[in-house]
């Protein structure tokens, strides 16, 4: 099958975590402002709540959100909120990334520049306490927005990687069949089983964690590597109709 796009992860495949526990107390004071709960114990429960939702994510393949992170918050400390504040506390929860993001991995701005020069590119990235319309504006903050065709994130399409449903709407959006796909991801669970799944290529970027267990069809461990493996797989890039 022919390669008429290239599609890419968000997390840890062009961005890498640098500032979470800033945000993270971001989002803890703002929980405070709102309860009068104590920053001390609303932090920790912050984190347990991030990681219910990479559990959740992982078990049900669907994306809890920053509604969700203020539901459980009020049932962890016994609240009821009225649902202005409880829409402030959510969009205080999701904007926190924007003063705090994460960095891109080097190399990551000229390998989507590089593909973009050869095919249309896509995201598709799943989300959690920050949105997908928070990523569009750190896309577009970094340089990586003139080179992006599509971009599909989980909390719009009302599902999370490996269903395909996430696979499909990016590939609709560039005029390709799911097959017709070439994804980069850092995760075998989602990225990776979920373009095997649709008959799409699929690259593992390994950056750092290395795993010889794969169904990728190729593994990166840097962004060094993408310009080979775009010449490897030149007389298979086909422009769409």
């Amino acid at each position: 099958m022919s390669i008429r796009a290239i599609t890419f992860d968000f997390w840890f495949t062009l961005f890498r975590e640098a500032n979470g526990k800033p945000r993270q107390r971001t989002r803890a004071e703002a929980l405070s402002r709102a309860t009068g709960v104590p920053v001390e114990q609303a932090e920790p429960v912050l984190n347990e709540i991030a990681a219910h939702f990479r559990w959740y994510h992982l078990e049900h393949q669907k994306t809890l959100g920053p509604r969700d992170a203020v539901a459980m918050v009020a049932e962890r400390f016994g609240l009821t909120f009225d649902s202005i504040t409880a829409d402030d506390l959510a969009n205080a929860f999701a904007e926190a990334v924007l003063p705090y993001p994460p960095e891109p991995i080097e190399g990551a701005l000229d390998a989507v520049r590089a593909a973009a020069a050869r095919l249309p590119v896509g995201i598709i990235s799943d989300t959690g306490m920050s949105p997908g319309r928070y990523l569009r504006r750190l896309l577009d903050r970094f340089g990586f927005t003139p080179y992006i065709s599509a971009s599909v994130f989980s909390d719009e399409v009302g599902v999370a990687k490996p269903q395909g449903l996430t696979f499909e709407t990016c590939a609709r959006a560039l005029g390709v069949q799911p097959s017709e796909l070439l994804h980069i991801g850092d995760t075998e669970q989602t990225d990776i089983i979920g373009a095997r799944g649709l008959g799409s290529r699929a690259v593992l970027f390994a950056e750092g964690k290395f795993s010889a267990e794969t169904a990728a069809d190729y593994v990166l461990t840097s962004w060094r590597e993408f310009p080979y493996l775009l010449e490897q797989l030149q007389d298979e890039m086909v422009l769409p109709s």
